[in-house]
C-alpha cells in the first residue's frame, strides 16, 4: 500500500463531503476546510424560535444516488434518517381553485392525465418509457465519467446510445410531440426550469429528470435536507476526517506546478494534494495566481449560468390550510419568466413561485400549532439587490399566495428572513451569484464543462456544480466520488476493490 497522504478538501458542501469519506475510507489522511460555521454548503439549515429551516435543497429525488453513496460504506440512508415518500408528492397551482396534486402511485397519475387530456396516459408512457432509457444510460454511462475529454466517449457502443438521448432534440418540441395540453406541459417542464435555459433550448436528454420524478418519486428525510450532510459528516469522522469551520481559504500557494501551502484566516495548512470544492470559479480566479489559473476572466463572463434566487424563510403561528409539503405556484405567464430569467436578465414581471411548507409532513420542523413556510422565487444570476427589492417580491408572491389559497398570513408571521444574491456571493463567493452553478445546456455538457483537472498543478483537482456532472445534490454526490478517484489515480493510490 502507498505512503498514506494528506489531502486537503476545500469546502464541505455535498461534493466536498462526498470525496473525503471516500478517500479517508482509502487510508488516507483528509482535512476539510469550511468557510462557514456548519458544514453543508448550500444545504446549511437555520433555526430562529422553534423553527427549523433548511437553507437550500429541499427536493429529495433519485433515490437510487444516495442508496449507491452510502452502500459505499456498508451504510443505507435509513442508518441516519428516515425517507418518507410524498404523496402526492407536490402540488401545482394554475390559479384560483384551479390546482392538481401530484400522485405517487403510477395508475392515479396516468388517470391524472386522461381527466386533463383525455386519452394521454398512453404518451405518457410511452414519454416516461424514454425518460427511464435516458435515466438508465445518463446515470450508468455518462455521469461518472471525469470528462478530462472528448476521447472518453469515443465508444461505439456509447456514441449508438447517445443517438437516443435525443441530445439535439429540445425539451419543449420533444414534451408537445405527446402533449397538447398546456397544464401538463408546464407540468413537464418545470424541472428544467433550474438547469439554466428555457425548454427550447434545454435538451430532450434531461426528460431524465421527469422520469426522477414521476417514477422514481419526491421523498422526504425527516428532520430536513441537513440530515444528509449530519449523515455524510458522521461517516466522514469516522474515518478520521479533520472538518475545520470557520475556515476560510485566502490563497493557494503553487512552486513548480505543485500545490502544497494553503493559507487560510486560520493560519498555513500543508497539503499533498488538493481537492477545491468551494466555487469553482472564485478558487480559479482569486485563490490563485494568473499562470496557475485554468481559465481566463473572458472565459468564465461568457458562461451561461443557472437562475439565482430571492427566498424567504417564514414561520406563522398558527396552520396554513390546504397546502402540501411541495407547491408550484404557475398562475402566471411561464415563458415570460423563464425569458426573463435567460434570455432578458431582469427582476421577473410576473414571476413564477414555490413555496415548501417541511411542517406538513414534519412536526418537529416548527413549534405546535405553527407552520414554516420557505418561498423561492428563481431570478437571473447577477441582479441589483436591494432590501426594497425583496421586500416588493415578498408582497408580490404573498399576495397571490393568499388569493390562491384562500387566507391571509401575513398578520401570522412571527419568524421572517430574505435570502437572495448578495447572500450567495457573501456566504458561497457565488459567481455571479447564481444559486444552481452552470447552466445544462449542450454546449455546456460534459467535456465542455470546466474541466475537473488544474492544467497547470500537478496535485489538484476541482469537484462541485460548476464542473462535471453537474449542479444538484445527487450530480454534487456523484462529482465528489468521481473526483475521488481521480485524485487516487494521480497518487497512484487504490485498493483493488476501489
Amino acid at each position: 500500500m502507498a505512503t498514506q497522504k494528506h489531502i486537503v478538501v476545500i469546502g464541505a458542501g455535498f461534493a466536498g463531503l462526498a470525496t473525503a469519506c471516500v478517500l479517508a475510507k482509502e487510508g488516507h489522511r483528509v482535512t476539510i476546510l469550511e468557510k462557514n460555521d456548519q458544514p453543508g454548503g448550500r444545504a446549511r439549515f437555520w433555526e430562529k424560535d422553534g423553527f427549523k429551516f433548511d437553507m437550500g435543497p429541499s427536493w429529495y429525488w433519485m433515490p437510487d444516488v444516495f442508496e449507491n453513496f452510502f452502500a459505499l460504506f456498508g451504510k443505507k440512508p435509513s442508518d441516519f434518517y428516515e425517507l418518507k415518500r410524498l404523496d402526492p408528492g407536490y402540488r401545482v397551482y394554475y390559479g384560483k381553485d384551479d390546482m392538481l396534486d401530484v400522485p405517487a402511485d403510477m395508475g392515479e397519475l396516468e388517470n391524472l392525465f386522461d381527466d386533463i387530456e383525455p386519452g394521454s396516459s398512453a404518451g405518457l408512457r410511452k414519454f416516461l418509457d424514454q425518460a427511464a432509457y435516458k435515466y438508465k444510460v445518463g446515470m450508468g454511462e455518462y455521469v461518472f465519467r471525469p470528462s478530462h475529454s472528448i476521447t472518453e466517449f469515443i465508444d461505439f457502443n456509447l456514441i449508438k446510445k447517445s443517438m437516443s438521448m435525443q441530445l439535439l432534440t429540445s425539451m419543449s418540441s420533444h414534451v408537445r410531440k405527446y402533449f397538447k395540453d398546456p397544464k401538463l406541459i408546464k407540468l413537464l417542464e418545470f424541472p428544467v426550469l433550474f438547469l439554466g435555459a428555457t425548454p427550447k433550448d434545454t435538451p430532450a436528454m434531461y426528460s431524465m429528470m421527469n422520469y426522477a420524478d414521476l417514477a422514481l418519486g419526491t421523498w422526504y428525510p425527516m428532520g430536513g435536507m441537513n440530515e444528509i450532510v449530519k449523515a455524510m459528516v458522521s461517516i466522514a469522522e469516522s474515518y478520521g476526517v479533520d472538518l475545520r469551520l470557520n475556515t476560510e481559504v485566502t490563497k493557494i500557494d503553487v512552486v513548480n506546478k505543485q500545490a502544497n501551502t494553503i493559507q487560510t484566516t486560520q493560519g498555513i495548512v500543508n497539503a499533498d494534494f488538493i481537492i477545491a470544492g468551494a466555487d469553482y470559479e472564485y478558487t480559479d480566479q482569486h485563490l490563485l495566481e494568473k499562470p496557475d489559473r485554468n481559465y481566463t476572466g473572458k472565459y468564465w463572463d461568457s458562461r451561461t449560468m443557472s437562475p439565482s434566487s430571492l427566498l424567504f424563510y417564514i414561520g406563522t403561528n398558527k396552520k396554513i390550510e390546504g397546502i402540501q409539503h411541495h407547491n408550484l405556484f404557475f398562475d402566471e405567464d411561464f415563458e415570460l419568466h423563464a425569458k426573463e430569467i435567460y434570455k432578458d436578465p431582469q427582476w421577473p414581471s410576473k414571476p413564477l413561485f414555490y413555496v415548501c411548507c417541511t411542517s406538513k409532513t414534519d412536526a418537529g420542523a416548527a413549534p405546535e400549532g405553527s407552520e414554516n413556510l420557505f418561498f423561492l422565487m428563481p431570478i437571473a444570476p447577477g441582479l441589483e439587490d436591494d432590501d426594497a427589492t425583496r421586500e416588493k417580491y415578498f408582497d408580490v408572491m404573498m399576495n397571490r399566495f393568499e388569493h390562491i389559497t384562500g387566507q391571509s398570513i401575513r398578520e401570522s408571521i412571527i419568524v421572517k428572513r430574505s435570502y437572495a444574491l448578495k447572500d450567495f456571493k457573501a456566504d458561497y463567493h457565488s459567481f455571479k451569484e447564481n444559486a444552481y452553478g452552470l447552466a445544462n445546456t449542450l454546449a455546456q455538457t460534459a467535456f465542455f464543462k470546466p474541466g475537473m483537472r488544474a492544467k497547470h498543478i500537478k496535485n489538484m483537482l476541482y469537484t462541485g456544480q460548476l464542473t462535471v456532472p453537474g449542479p444538484g445534490v445527487p450530480p454534487a454526490l456523484i462529482s465528489g466520488q468521481i473526483a475521488a478517484i481521480e485524485a487516487m489515480k494521480v497518487l497512484g493510490f487504490m485498493r483493488p476493490e476501489a
